[in-house]
């Protein structure tokens, strides 16, 4: 695992969206969608695969976290707006969005909102899609802690507002404790990736990342994953990519599965024995999504 390449760019309302990149810089660009807590230093994970496949891997910092200015008004189709923005600033006219847990629904935005001319290959890994069929949907698949989450998203704000504060003091302040709960809830392929030297330090320095400018930024990006979606899954008939690990710890299999079953272009991909953290151990993911940039350039 290598550093990345901090960067940043301008949306036409003046917005600044800060961004890491990893990989040759003249390889195909793939925009990953970062998770949750979670921030463009999650490029920093994916360094190795994206040198080995011989890709450029760009994070962004979603509006409110990192170094990204924040945004009043959030919805999917506006970040599907800007993931266009930054790639044509990024030089790429063809390109591939891939997207990981929290990320997951904003590459699956991506496939429904951008034209397909421009968007090669769309990807969603072991997606948190709890309102992909109506608000809160998915509650009676997840754990106690999640399906609260989605109540107080629903119900009650302050709550939900309280609870990421005090994830983001709990990461920031006191990385060693958020560090062991984290192993305590992944699978035990999730703890083989996070005991890989450095791995871990990578995995806390992302999600304290994300907090550098408060916990509000985070907020709105979970409260729209619980919302109902403005977006209907089941119109995407172009290819779209699951990836599911089927030991996954954090978003049950069932959840990524029914989406999958329900998306009309859908390509299910299930991974037996492993967790939520494929992403970083699955090459063959961005390979896939590499080879479909190559093919949509050339046809």
């Amino acid at each position: 695992m290598t550093d990345g390449t901090d960067g940043s760019l301008q949306t036409s309302d003046g917005r600044t969206l800060a961004y890491m990149s990893v990989g040759p810089a003249d390889g195909p660009l793939i925009l990953h969608q970062h998770g949750g807590p979670g921030s463009r230093l999650e490029a920093m994970l994916l360094a190795d695969i994206a040198h080995s496949v011989g890709v450029r891997i760009v994070v962004l910092d979603r509006p409110g976290m990192g170094r990204s200015t924040a945004q009043r008004s959030r919805c999917y189709a506006g970040w599907a707006d800007d993931l266009q923005v930054a790639a044509t600033a990024l030089g790429a006219d063809v390109f591939a969005v891939t997207g990981v847990s929290e990320g997951g629904p904003w590459a699956l935005a991506a496939a429904y909102y951008i034209p397909e001319a421009r968007l090669a290959n769309a990807t969603c890994m072991a997606g948190g899609c709890y309102g992909t069929f109506g608000a809160n949907w998915a509650a009676q698949y997840l754990s106690k802690a999640d399906a609260l989450g989605g109540r107080l998203a629903m119900q009650f704000r302050p709550g939900f507002a309280a609870m990421y504060a005090i994830l983001g003091v709990t990461v920031t302040k006191f990385p060693k404790q958020y560090a062991k709960t984290i192993m305590k809830s992944v699978s035990a392929s999730d703890r083989l990736v996070l005991e890989r030297p450095g791995a871990m330090d990578m995995f806390v320095q992302d999600s304290a990342e994300c907090f550098r400018a408060g916990s509000s930024g985070l907020v709105i990006d979970a409260e729209l994953l619980y919302r109902q979606w403005e977006f209907d899954v089941t119109k995407i008939v172009r290819p779209v990519h699951f990836w599911q690990g089927l030991a996954d710890t954090l978003v049950p299999p069932v959840i990524n599965q029914t989406v999958a079953e329900r998306t009309p272009g859908a390509i299910w991909h299930p991974v037996e024995g492993e967790g939520h953290l494929l992403s970083f151990v699955h090459p063959e993911i961005f390979q896939q999504a590499k080879d479909d940039i190559q093919a949509a350039k050339s046809a």
